[in-house]
């Protein structure tokens, strides 16, 4: 069973895609299954998880009438407003779908780091635990340190770091490379988050090397261990810096060491598990 943990389908003209800068050609267009889908066949991908990129119930909504529409997608991972109470029962509601797997607030693009430590916040991440949801953390490694405090204030609360927490990898330092990796090694032995390994191309410089990632995906794999660690695409924003395909040959590159039950578990088995998927 091979398992795409990390993409997206969008369209712009939904209007709710703030982030989205409108005069980038790559990202400023709609993305459906049908794009997907040679992708998918290609490299043998036999179910996905369609992750959330825009900050609105509707677009939650949107994806899992794609979700229903499309036998692939066998989990969809939304949004609420942490910072309105009252969409605790629209969470409650949305999580009474089938294939509604878990929630990501887009805390990479919160100007607050403290966010989410916030009293007012808190319910989030207490409707997710008692719903029996997963929490994607999206953020930089700035945000490591209040991670760990959350993950360890909510320790029954599942919990997915997306894209390896973004490490600088375009710009490597060693000071930075070293703190990045202290602290996912102490979210790995303090906490039982789970990690993608998804988007370190698009954290790289324009013209990266597989070998410009092996650091960064050997830590990861090293400290959370093959059966924490799930692959993820990152599409359509991988191809901010490589095709689908691109992405797929460095990752089974940077994975070849491994034994035979570390790549099932990587590419298939974690995703399966963490976001308990009846295949």
């Amino acid at each position: 069973m091979q398992i795409d943990a990390h993409h997206h389908f969008w369209n712009p003209a939904r209007g709710d895609y703030g982030w989205m800068p409108e005069d980038n050609t790559t990202l400023n267009r709609a993305y459906g299954p049908a794009d997907l889908a040679p992708h998918l066949a290609a490299a043998g991908i036999d179910a996905t998880i369609l992750v959330q990129a825009a900050p609105s119930i509707a677009e939650s909504e949107y994806m899992l009438g794609i979700a229903d529409a499309t036998p692939h997608v066998a989990a969809v991972t939304g949004w609420v407003d942490f910072e309105n109470a009252a969409h605790q029962d629209a969470l409650a509601r949305l999580a009474g779908h089938p294939k509604f797997r878990g929630v990501r607030p887009m805390i990479q693009d919160i100007p607050d780091d403290d966010w989410m430590l916030r009293e007012d916040v808190r319910w989030g991440f207490d409707a997710i635990t008692a719903l029996g949801l997963r929490f994607e953390a999206l953020g930089f490694p700035r945000h490591i340190d209040n991670f760990l405090t959350i993950f360890t204030r909510h320790p029954e609360m599942k919990v997915v770091i997306d894209h390896c927490m973004k490490p600088q990898i375009a710009a490597p330092d060693e000071t930075a490379f070293r703190q990045w990796a202290d602290g996912m090694a102490r979210l790995a032995r303090e906490t039982s988050a789970f990690c993608k390994f998804s988007a370190l191309i698009t954290e790289a410089h324009a013209d990266w090397q597989t070998e410009d990632l092996r650091p960064y995906a050997e830590h990861v794999i090293t400290a959370f261990g093959a059966e924490r660690v799930m692959w993820g695409s990152d599409w359509p924003v991988c191809r901010l810096a490589g095709e689908y395909t691109e992405w797929r040959a460095a990752a089974l590159e940077l994975t070849a060491g491994c034994s035979d039950a570390e790549r099932r578990a990587i590419y298939g088995g974690t995703a399966q598990n963490f976001y308990d998927l009846d295949l």
